[in-house]
């Protein structure tokens, strides 16, 4: 039924499909689970150098592990703390060049040497945060950050 993808194209083309992959893909169904298990396997197998992509969701006063691709990861993160952490307090994405510079950094992975984390916003209040880590430093630049919030509109929708 699904088979890998092969990307060509600009990267901003690239994304720009797999956007339109995610949207098509999550179409008609609302269980918040799937969409986001799917949504994960999606940008797994669209981004490269990665080692981990998943979302951690909104519960009393921080964020739960939710579905994901990659190794074990933390269960539990405190609002403002680590990377996700702050992302989900502040409601602004986190873009880390190298994570072992960033104050409070989690590790839950030491292999991860860069990460962005893109709050979920829903109706002003932050549901959730898409993280993706990578073994390389400097991994993610601007134009991830923006798709990767185009994604997370598009994500939104279907929510």
């Amino acid at each position: 039924m699904f088979t890998k993808e092969s990307y060509t194209g600009s990267r901003e083309e690239q994304y720009e499909t797999v956007i339109k992959q995610l949207n098509a893909l999550l179409t008609g169904e609302s269980n918040v689970v799937a969409n986001l298990a799917n949504a994960s396997a999606l940008l797994n197998q669209f981004l490269e150098r990665i080692n981990w992509v998943g979302f951690y969701v909104t519960e009393g006063t921080g964020l739960v592990l939710g579905p994901f691709q990659g190794m074990p990861a933390c269960v539990r993160i405190p609002f403002g703390r680590g990377v996700c952490g702050v992302a989900a307090e502040t409601k602004t994405t986190q873009l880390v060049a190298d994570v072992h510079q960033f104050p409070g950094h989690i590790a839950c992975d030491s292999a991860s040497n860069s990460e962005i984390v893109v709050p979920i916003i829903q109706e002003g209040n932050v549901i959730g945060v898409l993280d993706i880590d990578s073994p390389e430093k400097n991994r993610f630049d601007e134009v991830d950050q923006h798709y990767l919030e185009k994604f997370v509109e598009t994500l939104l929708k279907h929510m």
